[in-house]
């Protein structure tokens, strides 16, 4: 008798982000949920114990203020280590910011130790010029979702789930 072989497929959605209202600021992401679909062992690159799915995913944020605002942002999800968050029980995804405008002007990423658009657990990223924080009604930004996971990760019997949660937060006050 023959074995029936079967394809092992993967199902992947990373909920990343929630329209969020601050006082006097509302922030949108174009998608609220990326969705990865069903992916196959070979749409992975593999080449070391973490792999990284073939395609990172763009999202497109903006927030828009009554008032002028400092434009810092924060990620809040469960950390999976100091550079990713979680995705599934051993995976991680990142999110780095990129192409980002206050009031039609580039601006940079920084936090209190490095100038970097990656947005890291627990840490906080503001816009600014020349390493000084800039104030504005309206921040664009695109977000790059990359999801990192052990090779294994694609050994399965069955389609699997797996996801990551979060949710941007503005945390700037109102300049006066």
């Amino acid at each position: 008798m023959f074995a029936k072989r079967r394809n092992l497929w993967l199902l992947w959605v990373a909920l990343v982000a929630t329209q969020v209202q601050a006082e006097n600021c509302r922030m949108t992401l174009s998608e609220p949920r990326v969705d990865y679909g069903l992916i196959r062992p070979a749409q992975a690159s593999s080449s070391r114990a973490l792999m990284t799915l073939d395609t990172p995913r763009t999202l497109h944020l903006s927030v828009l203020c009554t008032d002028p605002s400092a434009m810092s942002l924060r990620f809040n999800g469960a950390a999976a280590d100091a550079q990713g968050f979680q995705f599934g029980r051993q995976g991680r995804f990142t999110l780095n910011l990129r192409q980002a405008q206050v009031d039609g002007r580039p601006v940079s990423w920084q936090s209190d130790d490095t100038s970097s658009g990656q947005l890291l657990p627990g840490r906080m990223l503001y816009a600014s010029v020349g390493g000084t924080p800039v104030t504005g009604r309206r921040l664009t930004a695109q977000v790059e979702v990359a999801v990192q996971l052990p090779a294994n990760a694609l050994a399965v019997t069955r389609e699997t789930l797996l996801e990551g949660h979060g949710q941007f937060e503005l945390v700037s006050p109102a300049v006066p």
